[in-house]
């Protein structure tokens, strides 16, 4: 089966969220019927310990760090995923960002 639409799940720290939200614009992420620009954020808190070897945005070498930071929600169309993904990843400050692509099985879109 291939799904029509996928939510997309991206955490960014609040100061990137502007960006975020403009290159989700710019790819249509978001457009349901006659709406564009439509996402739901909201806080969360998150923790990681970078390893040897990371260039961490935030954080140092080995100690556990923990920060607040958006969940990001948006839906997006098959056709623009991949761009999508690589215009978040360009505008997203962390060198793994986490953004977790979830194929919609039934949407009221």
């Amino acid at each position: 089966m291939e799904f029509q639409f996928f939510k997309l799940e991206i955490f960014v720290p609040i100061s990137h969220f502007p960006a975020i939200q403009k290159v989700l614009q710019e790819c249509d992420a978001g457009h349901i019927g006659q709406y564009d620009s439509c996402l739901s954020y909201s806080e969360v808190k998150g923790c990681w310990r970078p390893l040897p070897g990371a260039s961490p945005y935030d954080g140092e070498i080995g100690k556990l760090s923990y920060s607040t930071e958006y969940r990001v929600e948006a839906v997006c169309r098959a056709e623009n995923l991949e761009e999508t993904l690589a215009a978040v990843k360009q505008a997203h400050p962390y060198e793994e960002p986490v953004i977790n692509v979830i194929p919609l099985y039934r949407t009221g879109l």
